[in-house]
């Protein structure tokens, strides 16, 4: 299918030309005729699909070129909020229309010098959108189109209450449509109380993640996650990068590391200025600056057709947010690869992301490489952990130097000061022998011990890496 067989205006069209669509993706083909026909409608597709083309085209088909808002768009994010607007901008051309971001961290008199100005398009943030609306700059009795995009987002973010006071100031009788990358209860329980009969389409229902995404991960302990990352882009030098941290702390620290061995990197969190974040995002868009650092603040929103690698420097604990996360990359029919980094005691969070995702997460090893690497590997005992932290050796003593488990245990204990509760089982074999330390004192049996002999035969002592565990 192409465009021409969905889309009527030719003003649209040609802005769709500009924009060098070639077809409609999965979700456009689908949206954009029931909401041409003015239903009610509850989409849910994975990221990086054309979501806001699929309801940005149809409602600036149907809007009257009266500088009066007739659509409101809510959305969780400035960074969204920006992004979708820009798009109506672009797909409106042509068409005579306006549209405006609305959201904090912009001076206010700027959006109200706006809104005076005229608008057919609103796109807000809920906490911006109702301080303009109790100032009385702002009304929505002429809305006819209402979006809620990335509806699981605002509601994980607590803004349903906000919602639902700003939905109660827009008009019935309108045109409601609620786009989400997941459709939980409720999501639905929402689209019932305020849409009329609403259509449900459903994009991918198999695999919420983008197939084109390659996926990825990698066991590697916290001490050895920028080793691992700094390999991988040395070796596969990705076009541009996107890292994801738990934590804007860490955003911080990841971002001074690389900059200080000499990566393009740059951060963007919540706490930075929305001065600062736009010149950042203007620079990773522009491809002055190659690798992104990032919170869960910038996995929404992000409209970057050239992200190559998506690294999950921290697993997330919410596999929601793996996969937003990962819609950063493989956009517009274009490959791309997820790389998540995952400690021992984080194994369970892969199998739940494979489960909510309906995916498959491929584990991976970290590239050899054939050069000097920029950052050196560490001795990370996380690495060779269990859950119960318990580390596992192999000692090439065993029976044949007249030993048995109590004569090791007793000699690890005496040796290194060791208490018993901290060492596991021990298996003692013929020629050498398998015992467990915890890993809070692993270290120091480890170099404690190779400093002696047993029945005159040097202690030599090695790591085990345990099979992964999920």
């Amino acid at each position: 299918m192409n465009f021409s067989l969905l889309v009527r205006d030719q003003q649209i069209l040609k802005a769709i030309k500009d924009q060098e669509w070639e077809e409609p993706t999965p979700v456009q083909e689908q949206v954009i005729p029931l909401a041409q026909t003015n239903h009610d409608l509850m989409a849910q597709a994975q990221t990086g699909t054309g979501k806001t083309g699929a309801f940005a085209i149809p409602i600036i088909g149907k809007l009257e070129k009266s500088r009066r808002i007739q659509c409101l768009v809510l959305v969780p994010t400035r960074e969204l909020a920006i992004q979708v607007a820009s798009d109506f901008t672009e797909m409106a051309k042509y068409s005579n229309v306006r549209s405006v971001p609305i959201y904090g961290g912009q001076s206010i008199n700027v959006q109200t010098d706006k809104l005076r100005k005229g608008v057919e398009i609103v796109v807000g943030t809920p906490g911006r959108l109702m301080d303009l609306m109790r100032r009385g700059e702002l009304s929505f009795e002429g809305v006819k189109f209402l979006v809620l995009d990335e509806a699981d987002r605002m509601l994980d973010m607590g803004f349903i209450d906000d919602i639902e006071w700003i939905l109660q100031s827009v008009p019935k009788n309108r045109q409601t449509m609620l786009f989400s990358a997941t459709l939980p209860d409720t999501i639905k329980e929402l689209a019932r109380r305020y849409m009329r009969n609403p259509k449900e389409v459903i994009i991918s229902q198999d695999s919420l993640t983008v197939p084109q995404a390659q996926q990825v991960y990698i066991n590697v302990g916290r001490k050895n996650k920028l080793w691992a990352l700094c390999r991988i882009l040395d070796i596969e030098k990705p076009q541009l990068a996107m890292v994801f941290c738990s934590t804007k702390r860490m955003v911080d620290m990841l971002s001074d590391k690389l900059r200080a061995y000499g990566y393009s990197a740059d951060a963007i969190h919540g706490d930075l200025s929305q001065a600062s974040r736009d010149k950042v995002m203007q620079k990773f868009k522009s491809g002055k600056l190659r690798i992104l650092i990032a919170t869960d603040v910038a996995a929404r929103g992000l409209d970057i057709d050239d992200v190559s690698h998506v690294f999950n420097y921290d697993i997330p604990a919410n596999p929601e947010d793996y996969v937003h996360r990962i819609g950063r990359t493989a956009r517009a029919g274009k490959s791309g690869k997820a790389i998540t980094f995952v400690a021992q005691e984080e194994q369970h969070l892969v199998k739940s992301i494979e489960m909510f995702g309906r995916t498959k997460l491929h584990e991976n090893e970290v590239p050899e490489s054939h050069g000097r690497d920029t950052v050196k590997k560490q001795l990370d005992l996380e690495e060779y952990a269990d859950h119960f932290g318990m580390v596992p050796f192999r000692m090439n003593i065993g029976k044949r130097d007249g030993v048995g488990m109590v004569d090791l245990v007793r000699f690890i204990e005496r040796k290194t000061g060791i208490v018993e509760h901290l060492i596991g089982s021990v298996e003692v074999g013929d020629e050498s022998s398998r015992l467990e330390i915890h890993k809070s004192v692993a270290f120091r049996a480890m170099k404690g011990l190779e400093q002696f002999s047993i029945q005159n035969r040097q202690v030599r002592i090695d790591l085990i890496r345990s099979p992964s565990r999920r």
